[in-house]
């Protein structure tokens, strides 16, 4: 049986990031991916400044991305041109980058250091008891000291190891599509926040521009399963009156292809156990506020190989452990706030808010940018941990009464 240090299952932003940083620190590496070498994957392909700041981590050259230097919010009649605020941790600027190109550096970057790619490779974990050993792939098997789990939404991988998504928590689908534009190299992201159904009924979501620089935009919309009416949501439909709603001021057409849809975990029973990790989107590290993930699936893939790479035995302990303390008190207060705004009378009066004042919007724009993690100081930070004790008092009659059902 080959054996290896470490064996990842997806090589898409996260699992490419863990094979960048542990081939790079020495340890050999195995990674599984189902799809095609230069296969695309459906995305928002919006990144934050904080995904910015990862990729220069990683020195990956972002040379060739469509620069982002802020956010436009919309609510209603009320607009927000807000500019990337530059803090010690995070440059003053995002980028759009399509996710057939991104993921297409990241596993380059991974070969070049030594990572080895199987295309066209599904992988499940190999099991002695409740260790996982490795993984078996295309009949034949491969023991690893560390398998890491980045094979995006919950699927047979996780429930082998039990690392479902809870289902009690919130959730997200989105769907999106590529459009010509004038507009494709307009320097900020456009993220419309007063979202309503062919009923009327305000949607927890946004519907969003992305100028990608290459001539087209990537327009999509997004929703939360705590919405009333969630089950029976034609996200086609949404997008199409999103599209018409936008057409004249972005001067677009039709889609140039035809529009995906895709899920977004936002939490997972687990994320470790004995010889394994999840990361990114496996592991449910996605914003409820916004369904961004590309910069927690990097973030976390890096920590899962350092952690490795300093102490094998103990690292998917300590990985566990670590992305706690990095991510959960904000992720969990995005949840439970994804049930209050559920309600339209809360949704409608509580977007007035968040952009009803400059500063208040830049508080919102944090939030929107994954720039605010357990620890961040200033107002946002003061604001996110406020929100997390009172959202923590109101859990249990959120959960009574939420609009959605899942």
């Amino acid at each position: 049986m080959a054996h290896r240090d470490i064996a990842i299952i997806g090589a898409g932003p996260a699992g490419s990031a863990a094979a960048i940083q542990a081939a790079r620190a020495g340890a050999s590496v195995l990674v599984f991916e189902k799809g095609p070498k230069g296969r695309d994957k459906v995305c928002g392909d919006g990144l934050t400044p904080r995904a910015v700041a990862a990729l220069d981590q990683l020195d990956i050259d972002l040379t060739d991305a469509h620069r982002i230097d802020g956010l436009r919010m919309i609510a209603g009649s009320t607009r927000r041109e807000l500019p990337w605020a530059g803090t010690g941790r995070f440059p003053p600027h995002g980028a759009v980058w399509p996710r057939r190109i991104l993921d297409q550096h990241l596993a380059e970057a991974a070969e070049k250091a030594g990572a080895e790619i199987r295309w066209e490779s599904s992988a499940i974990p190999t099991l002695d008891g409740s260790r996982v050993t490795g993984v078996e792939s295309n009949g034949e098997r491969y023991s690893a000291d560390l398998t890491i789990v980045a094979a995006g939404a919950p699927g047979a991988v996780s429930r082998l190891l039990g690392a479902e998504r809870i289902a009690d928590e919130p959730h997200g689908l989105a769907i999106r599509a590529y459009v010509a534009s004038d507009r494709h190299d307009d320097r900020h992201l456009e993220a419309c926040l007063s979202l309503r159904d062919p009923d009327g009924t305000p949607v927890p979501g946004y519907g969003w521009m992305f100028p990608a620089g290459d001539g087209t935009v990537n327009i999509g919309v997004g929703a939360l399963s705590t919405m009333k009416g969630f089950r029976k949501l034609n996200l086609n439909t949404l997008l199409d009156g999103y599209r018409d709603l936008v057409r004249d001021e972005w001067q677009i057409g039709d889609y140039t292809d035809k529009p995906r849809a895709w899920r977004l975990p936002m939490a997972t029973k687990r994320r470790h156990g004995d010889g394994w990790v999840a990361i990114g989107d496996a592991a449910g590290l996605i914003n409820p506020m916004n369904g961004e993930g590309i910069d927690y699936g990097l973030e976390s893939g890096m920590l899962a190989a350092d952690l490795f790479v300093d102490d094998p035995g103990s690292a998917a302990q300590r990985y566990d452990q670590q992305v706690g303390e990095r991510f959960d008190a904000f992720l969990r207060t995005g949840r439970r706030f994804s049930f209050l705004i559920g309600h339209p009378f809360v949704l409608r009066n509580g977007l007035r808010l968040a952009v009803g004042t400059q500063t208040i919007a830049g508080i919102t724009l944090q939030v929107m940018g994954n720039l605010i993690d357990d620890d961040t100081p200033g107002a946002a930070g003061r604001v996110m941990r406020v929100a997390d004790k009172v959202l923590a008092a109101a859990d249990p009659v959120l959960r009574r009464t939420r609009a959605g059902v899942d």
